[in-house]
């Protein structure tokens, strides 16, 4: 039996993830984040309001519920937010991780932290797990310590992923797809840069990587993201294209222009031979994954 603590549950990871494995015979599972529950399945598994960087409470999770397992998807992931407010950003993304290393080490709980390919400069991707991290933003660096930290405390696994977009209820920050096809419906015209290129990675499918890394018991990095590299410029067009708008209102600039406080990665996307081979990982193709988000947009109530 696997006792499992998800950390930042409402996010859109987070989501995917507690569906994913609620209800597994195999599965004992508690769910932690801030505020109440936004997940509209809510039985099955217990729900705690907790701010990851109460480490008092935490530690209380913790012990009690003593998890074989904890994932780590919480994550302060607004780039330029992260670079203008240092401490925030290290606090969650750094400390809060070494923490709950620190409150796990007695139990022999393993943990699957969720990173990113901000931990690379961009210059020589497409990555594969074993290329050498050199962050350009205050995000990715607090992301790489953390890392750095899993690695250092042994047997722990680490899941690395991509532009992360896909559609639950209820969510609090929007994503690029959801954006796009929100904007481009009400007749906005978008400003979307064509110099940076990405792995883009449907929220099912790293849900489903990590779940794959946590039954199969697998330690050490794992690329999780889509197979397909494309620009942002491309990834807009495949939006309009798939949802027949208006391709005209998609603005295409340079990543100079936008003057943002943190720098971006020019092209990172992800090798993910490793998690194909070892885990039996199979992402969606990016239309297929935009198809199911159509669904998933009819169902809602």
């Amino acid at each position: 039996m696997k006792r499992v603590l998800i950390t930042g549950s409402n996010g859109l990871l987070g989501q995917k993830l507690v569906n994913l494995l609620n209800g597994r015979p195999a599965v004992e599972m508690i769910a932690i984040s801030r505020g109440y529950n936004r997940n509209p399945g809510r039985e099955g598994y217990e729900y705690y309001d907790v701010d990851i960087t109460d480490f008092k409470e935490l530690e209380k999770i913790v012990h009690d519920f003593k998890p074989t397992d904890i994932i780590n998807s919480a994550a302060m992931t607004q780039v330029d937010q992260c670079e203008t407010d240092k401490e925030a950003c290290d606090l969650i993304n750094h400390i809060a991780v070494k923490e709950l290393l620190r409150m796990s080490k007695s139990l022999d709980t393993r943990m699957i932290h969720v990173s990113t390919d901000f931990i690379f400069d961009g210059e020589s991707g497409p990555y594969d797990e074993n290329a050498v991290a050199n962050p350009l933003s205050w995000y990715g660096r607090s992301k790489l310590l953390a890392e750095q930290e899993v690695l250092k405390e042994g047997d722990h696994a680490i899941a690395r992923t991509v532009l992360v977009f896909g559609y639950v209820p209820g969510l609090s920050r929007t994503n690029i797809v959801l954006w796009l096809k929100e904007s481009l419906e009400n007749g906005k015209t978008v400003n979307v840069v064509e110099d940076q290129f990405r792995t883009p990675t449907f929220a099912e499918d790293l849900a489903d990587g990590i779940a794959r890394i946590l039954m199969k018991d697998k330690t050490g990095i794992f690329n999780i993201s889509g197979f397909e590299l494309m620009s942002i410029r491309e990834l807009a067009e495949k939006v309009a294209d798939y949802w027949k708008l208006d391709k005209s209102l998609i603005n295409p600039i340079l990543t100079s222009s936008l003057n943002q406080p943190a720098p971006r990665p020019p092209k990172t996307g992800f090798i993910i031979l490793k998690a194909e081979t070892e885990l039996g990982y199979k992402p969606h193709k990016f239309e297929d994954a935009l198809s199911q988000i159509e669904r998933q947009l009819k169902e809602r109530v």
